[in-house]
This record gives C-alpha cells, sequence and structure tokens, in this order.
C-alpha cells in the first residue's frame, strides 16, 4: 500500500481522546473497521469511543460484543463528543452518507482524518488517508495495526476479517488477490473463526425459520 503511514501515525501520536465514525446503514466493513481500529488504538494507550449516526443493524449486533458501538439515535449528542482531539472518519468519504454524524464533523474540522478505500472525496477533511485499490478499508485498517506494533488479538482479528470478507464477497472478487488471503490467514491464526462469521452473516435467518 503506498500512504503515507509517517503522516497518520503522527497524528495518532498526538492525539490521546478519539472517536471513530461511520456511514448510515453500516455495513460489516464500516462496523468491522470501527472495532478493529478502537481495538489497535487503544492498544496504545488511546482513550476511543465509537459513534454512528444510527443504531447498529440488528443482524450485525454480533460483531459488537463488547457494547462498544454508540449512536446519536441512542442518546449520544455531538456535545458529548466535545472532548475528543481526534474523529476519524472510516468506510466513507461522503458527507451525505455521515447523517447527523456530519454536524459533529463541523465542529472539528481541523482534527479530522478519512480512512477509506472508496473512490469518491468529498471535502470532509484535508487530511486523507485513502487507497482506492484496498479490497476493503478494514484493510487498511489492519496495515496501520502493523505500523503500530499492535499484536493482532481474537477482539481485533474477529471483525477486521468480517470486513475484508464481506467487501471481497466471500473472497470472490476481482479485488481479493494473493495478499488479501494472506491477511485473512493471519487474522484466522489471530482467533478469528470462517465458520462463525459465515453463521453470523448468512445463517441465521434460516435457523429462525427452522
Amino acid at each position: 500500500m503506498r500512504l503515507d503511514w509517517s503522516a497518520f501515525l503522527t497524528v495518532i501520536e498526538e492525539s490521546k481522546r478519539v472517536v471513530l465514525t461511520s456511514h448510515v446503514r453500516p455495513d460489516c466493513d464500516a462496523l468491522g473497521s470501527e472495532l478493529g481500529m478502537a481495538g489497535i488504538l487503544e492498544a496504545v494507550g488511546k482513550d476511543v469511543r465509537i459513534v454512528n449516526a444510527q443504531e447498529t443493524p440488528a443482524n450485525l449486533q454480533w460483531i459488537d460484543p463488547q457494547n462498544k458501538l454508540e449512536s446519536l439515535a441512542k442518546g449520544v449528542t455531538p456535545a458529548d463528543l466535545d472532548d475528543r482531539d481526534l474523529l476519524i472518519v472510516l468506510d466513507t468519504s461522503a458527507w451525505a452518507q455521515l447523517g447527523a454524524m456530519g454536524e459533529v464533523l463541523k465542529r472539528r474540522r481541523e482534527r479530522v482524518v478519512v480512512v477509506d478505500h472508496h473512490v469518491s472525496e468529498d471535502d470532509l477533511s484535508d487530511r486523507w488517508f485513502k487507497d482506492t485499490t484496498a479490497e476493503a478499508t478494514a484493510r487498511i485498517v489492519y496495515e496501520i495495526g502493523l505500523r503500530l506494533r499492535v499484536p493482532l488479538t481474537e477482539s481485533i482479528a474477529t471483525p477486521l476479517y468480517a470486513g475484508l470478507s464481506t467487501d471481497t464477497g466471500g473472497f470472490r472478487f476481482p479485488s481479493a488477490n494473493g495478499e488479501t488471503f494472506r491477511v485473512a490467514a493471519r487474522l484466522v491464526d489471530a482467533g478469528a473463526s470462517p465458520p462463525f462469521i459465515y453463521r453470523e452473516l448468512f445463517e441465521q435467518d434460516t435457523l429462525a425459520r427452522l
């Protein structure tokens, strides 16, 4: 990945209290990237909150066993986040996809970083950490963990694997290459369970009908 790692790591080093957010109607890559990033930043001593505009969809609540995901829809207010000295937007580069969290972003434009793999690019920030060749935002977050020298744990690996696998269509899309599978293997070695993740993603409705 051809990214300016030093610039990103400097921003992280200078921050103490971080809030992470992503797009409305969050999917596995959005939520997985948030949870993976939270685990990585907490491992290097940061105080981290994850706050989205909307609640986590019922079918994806399994991805957050520690209940780290908060939302404006469940009572968090923009003022509650005024103590945060860095806001990281994950898996979107569009104002329209931020929902009510867009107002939070506008309150702190000078301390916003965007981490994303999508082509679209609004003026969310002048600090972009973006790779449109990446298979998923979860892959970029994985690389951030490597640069911060954070050991992979199950609680980091599981959401990152979920994001990587879903955004590659179960590794069927052309974006999945040899390194994608090597990263996936490392996540599995760290505790991510493909059978568990597959069941949660694709078999719960079937089981409920039996």
